[in-house]
């Protein structure tokens, strides 16, 4: 069923989801405003810190151009994760894929060309499918009022299984990618490591790939890729990054919670769960 965009309902609609992504974006880059005022206002008192917590510089005394890149690139992936907080609102997804091309550019400039491909041939398109599928939802929901026509829902468990199953799958093709092709080691060394990136790939994945059919388990993924993000860049001494991690897994987990909320009858709990 084709439905037009001209009719005053839908226009409606759309006025308040941008309208609702433009107040996320906002409270995005007040977020951050606040976070690297905190962050510079630590590294004047305590000069330990300096060009640790904010990485203007690289090692080589040049400036860090990735660093740059990676400021927007948070503070959009920041809003388009609060505006899609409401499981309705698809254009949060425009966002979302220029998160990715700034991430990817980002990535590109860092000499990290496989996670380059990544972001733009895998995580661009589940967006995009994340966003025709989500508008086409929301403008049928408009027309005929059914919260039921996209709601947010878990996985049936046989489903959810499967999602462990290639979880662990992408881990172990990471780590023999990087033992093998990348870092030319031994499959001993580095374990943590290496580990650690594998689990940050697969979540990611898993997760863009589960938001496209509105799972609730698609932030139990992110929440897992900040929790592995904070605890791998602890280990290498990046406090900037545990610092962004930290605050992604508060974002997210506001998400994740905010969707819960809106789970027709909490579907995990009572069976009706299935796609």
């Amino acid at each position: 069923m084709t439905i037009s965009l001209d009719n005053n309902t839908n226009g409606t609609l759309r006025v308040k989801l941008w309208k609702e992504l433009g107040r996320s974006m906002l409270l995005s880059l007040l977020v951050y405003a606040l976070l690297f005022a905190a962050l510079y206002g630590l590294e004047s008192i305590f000069p330990s810190l300096h060009h640790r917590l904010l990485t203007w510089y690289t090692p080589e005394k040049s400036f860090d151009w990735a660093f740059l890149v990676g400021i927007p690139a948070s503070i959009i992936g920041t809003g388009y994760v609060l505006a899609i907080r409401n499981p309705q609102n698809y254009t949060g997804f425009y966002m979302g894929i220029v998160m990715s091309l700034l991430l990817a550019f980002q990535l590109y400039l860092e000499g990290s060309y496989d996670l380059v491909c990544l972001y733009v041939f895998v995580f661009v398109p589940f967006m995009l499918a994340s966003l025709f599928k989500w508008r086409k939802a929301a403008l049928a929901l408009a027309k005929d009022g059914k919260d039921e026509l996209f709601a947010p829902a878990f996985l049936a468990p046989a489903k959810q299984a499967l999602v462990l199953l290639v979880a662990l799958l992408i881990i172990a093709s990471d780590y023999a990618f990087v033992t093998l092709c990348v870092n030319h080691d031994a499959w001993a060394d580095d374990v943590f490591v290496k580990l650690a990136g594998a689990v940050l790939i697969a979540s990611a994945v898993l997760a863009n790939f589960l938001l496209i059919y509105k799972k609730n388990d698609a932030w139990v993924c992110w929440v897992i890729y900040c929790l592995t993000g904070i605890l791998l860049f602890a280990v290498l001494g990046n406090a900037f990054s545990v610092v962004m991690f930290v605050t992604m897994l508060i974002v997210n987990l506001s998400a994740q919670i905010a969707w819960l909320r809106k789970t027709p009858g909490l579907r995990f709990f009572n069976g009706s769960h299935k796609i």
